[in-house]
């Protein structure tokens, strides 16, 4: 699905370039708004765990040829292969989307540092920290790294030693699941750095 594209940078400041500061203030606040909501809306962090259940899915289909030669099952010589390719398939897109979505991250975060610097509103700017967005994603992403350390943990302890393919399933799962909540944690935090070094100085009334 392609993405709608970004708030344009601003043009360089100039007398000319905005009729007053009304309107350069209500640009940068239409602007600052929408690029908020691209980079901590709660619609980031479901595409995010869609994302990451597309990769689980992608990686059962890698593991079942393994489960089915452990088995001794004769179809897999020849399904094997079949749902090989299916796992690649499934796993391949999610894992591009994830990496172009953190790469739109860093997009997102130099065109608030170019539009925060044209100048200083105090409401629009206190919006900007979204301590709550901010805290769910920390939260959120916390109990997703903690759920995939435990999927490994318990696929390796009680698992049989000829088990394998369950091994590799779970621990594969719980991978999968603690990068996810990894790229979320590192998201918020970087959030409140940025919000401590950008609006820190609006926050305590001095101009930027």
């Amino acid at each position: 699905m392609p993405h709608s594209p970004l708030p344009p940078l601003p043009p360089p400041w100039h007398p000319r370039t905005w009729p007053d500061r009304s309107a350069l203030l209500a640009d940068r606040g239409r602007a600052l708004e929408e690029l908020r909501a691209r980079s901590l809306g709660v619609h980031r962090v479901l595409l995010l765990w869609l994302l990451s259940l597309a990769a689980i899915i992608g990686w059962a289909l890698l593991v079942l040829p393994l489960q089915q030669f452990e088995q001794g099952d004769p179809t897999g010589f020849v399904l094997g292969p079949i749902f090989a390719l299916l796992g690649l398939a499934s796993l391949a897109p999610p894992v591009v989307a994830i990496a172009v979505g953190v790469r739109r991250d860093r997009q997102i975060q130099q065109l608030l540092d170019a539009w925060l610097v044209l100048d200083s509103h105090p409401p629009t700017d206190a919006r900007l920290r979204s301590p709550g967005l901010s805290l769910f994603w920390l939260l959120s992403s916390a109990g997703m790294c903690a759920i995939g350390l435990w999927a490994s943990l318990a696929a390796v302890a009680g698992a049989e030693p000829t088990a394998h393919s369950e091994v590799a399933l779970g621990t594969g799962t719980g991978l999968i699941l603690w990068l996810t909540g990894l790229i979320g944690i590192a998201k918020a935090v970087r959030h409140y750095r940025w919000a401590l070094r950008m609006l820190g100085p609006a926050a305590a009334g001095t101009p930027r």
